[in-house]
């Protein structure tokens, strides 16, 4: 069997002392690492409530955001990255979030074997790696494989909600979805209306602008927002 191919890039760095601390006081509690074991989200938050994961949290500024501006969902932030994971362990212990917890490791294992069929209300995916070189396409996280697997764990009426920067990603993105049989586009770049849907959508469509994302409007790029829904009811 030859590895799967992944989509993130290994990175290194070190935490710093407060990091260090916050992190062994923290993670105990709502952090894990990515396993085969099926997860139980009810006894990990404590609650029954709608369950949102979002792909690649990086240093956590919208997850932290989302979750603050909506208290009434479960958020679990996915990364490799422990650095970026210990920023928003920091954050989450200085602001008291108290619905937010991360695990760290290849989000499609995730997916795979720690997440039951028809049990999310919303992935997002905000500017994951575009890896631009044609030759690395293929690492690319949003492939048609990882789109049906992501409609399958969403429930009847979940939401992917995806960002990119890269104008030749987007396009990817939108023929991939487009090709999933499970969603219908919400918005205008998944082929929907957003005004149609955005009402009535079980949680909203909108994101908190980052540092990232006020980079790329300032070098020039675009956003592209795309959204789906799945099918059912």
């Amino acid at each position: 069997m030859h590895p799967r191919v992944t989509s993130f890039r290994s990175r290194r760095g070190a935490l710093t002392a407060t990091q260090q601390q916050s992190w062994a006081r923290m993670w105990p509690r709502i952090g894990r690492d990515v396993s085969d074991d099926a997860l139980d989200a009810a006894a990990w938050f404590g609650r029954q409530a709608p369950l949102i994961i979002e792909i690649g949290c990086g240093t956590g500024t919208a997850t932290a955001a989302m979750a603050q501006a909506e208290p009434e969902f479960d958020l679990i932030g996915i990364e490799v990255y422990k650095p970026g994971l210990a920023q928003l362990v920091q954050r989450i212990e200085r602001e008291g979030i108290e619905n937010i917890r991360l695990l760290r490791g290849d989000a499609v294992d995730v997916l795979e074997h720690m997440i039951a069929k028809d049990s999310l209300t919303g992935v997002r995916v905000f500017f994951p790696d575009p890896w631009p070189k044609a030759r690395h396409h293929k690492r690319r996280l949003l492939q048609p494989s990882t789109m049906t697997l992501i409609a399958s764990r969403l429930r009847p009426g979940g939401i992917l909600h995806v960002a990119t920067d890269h104008a030749g990603y987007a396009e990817h993105i939108a023929e991939v979805g487009a090709a999933e049989p499970q969603f219908i586009g919400l918005n205008e770049a998944a082929g929907g209306d957003r005004d149609s849907f955005a009402e009535s959508a079980p949680i909203g469509f909108d994101r908190p602008i980052t540092k990232f994302e006020s980079k790329a409007h300032r070098a020039g790029s675009d956003i592209t927002e795309l959204i789906w829904g799945k099918i059912g009811s």
